[in-house]
C-alpha cells in the first residue's frame, strides 16, 4: 500500500451548472492529464490541452487507468467527468439489458469497487472525479440531504464513502462571502458586478449539515469554508498539507 494513496483523490460534487467542469481550467501540464468525458460528448467550457476521450462504454475508463498505470511517467493525473453519468452509463449498457438482473447489479457494484479500490490506488497519482448531486428532504429530521445519487447496494454507504476529500461546487452571492476572506478566495471586479461567484465549499456550515462535504482534519481553516472553484488550488493545498 502506498503511503500517499489518498492524498490527491478528490470528488467535486454539485448541482448542474455549479462550476464543476469549469474548475478544471487551471490544472497545470494539461497535456499530461487524461480527461474522460462521460456526458454524451459534452465539451469542456474552456480551451484545454488534456488528453481527452469521450466515453461511451464504462470499461473505457478502466482501460484508461490501466494505460496510465503502465505509462505512469507520461501521465500526471486522471479526470473522470462525471462519475454520475459513468454509473448511469453502466446501468444502461450492462444492467438494464442483462438477462440476470441480480448478477448485473452485483457487476454494477463491483465495477465501482474495481475502479476505486484497485485502479485508483495502483495509479497513485492525482485523480479528480466530478459528480452531480440530488437534494432530498429527510422526513424524519426535516432536513434536506444532499448526496451523489447511486443505485443498488452502493446506495447504503454512498459513493462519497470512498473519498477523503469532497468539496461542493456552488454559486454563492458575493455578499455572503465577505466574512470568509482568505488566500484561496479571490473575488474579481466582474464577480462583484454580477453579484455572485462560483466557489468550492470546503467545510460544513450550520445551514449545510445535510451535505457530505469532507476533508482531512486541519486541511482547511474555518475562514477557508469557501475558496475559488479551482482544482489546481485544491491540489496545491493537498500537496502542501501532506508534505508537513
Amino acid at each position: 500500500m502506498s503511503e500517499n494513496q489518498n492524498d490527491q483523490l478528490v470528488l467535486i460534487c454539485g448541482a448542474s451548472a455549479s462550476g464543476k467542469s469549469a474548475s478544471l481550467r487551471n490544472i497545470r501540464n494539461q497535456e499530461k492529464w487524461l480527461y474522460m468525458g462521460t456526458e454524451a460528448g459534452k465539451r469542456l467550457p474552456f480551451k484545454n490541452k488534456f488528453r481527452s476521450a469521450r466515453v461511451d462504454d464504462p470499461m473505457q475508463v478502466i482501460q484508461a487507468f490501466d494505460y496510465a498505470i503502465e505509462h505512469r511517467d507520461e501521465i500526471e493525473g486522471i479526470i473522470v467527468d462525471s462519475l454520475t453519468f459513468l454509473m448511469e452509463q453502466f446501468e444502461s449498457k450492462y444492467v438494464l439489458t442483462a438477462s440476470n438482473g441480480l448478477r448485473a447489479w452485483t457487476d454494477y457494484q463491483q465495477f465501482f469497487k474495481l475502479l476505486m479500490q484497485d485502479k485508483v490506488i495502483k495509479f497513485n497519482k492525482p485523480v479528480i472525479f466530478t459528480a452531480h448531486t440530488q437534494r432530498i428532504l429527510n422526513e424524519n429530521t426535516g432536513e434536506f440531504e444532499v448526496s451523489v445519487p447511486v443505485k443498488g447496494a452502493l446506495k447504503g454507504n454512498g459513493l462519497e464513502a470512498y473519498f477523503s476529500c469532497i468539496v461542493a461546487a456552488k454559486k454563492i452571492p458575493v455578499k455572503d462571502l465577505k466574512e470568509y476572506q482568505n488566500d484561496l478566495l479571490h473575488i474579481t471586479e466582474e464577480e462583484e458586478a454580477v453579484g455572485y461567484k462560483h466557489v468550492f465549499q470546503t467545510l460544513i456550515t450550520r445551514t449545510t449539515t445535510g451535505e457530505r462535504i469532507r476533508s482531512p482534519m486541519g486541511l482547511f481553516e474555518r475562514k477557508e469554508t469557501y475558496m475559488d472553484n479551482d482544482c489546481q488550488l485544491l491540489l496545491d493545498r493537498l500537496n502542501e498539507f501532506y508534505k508537513e
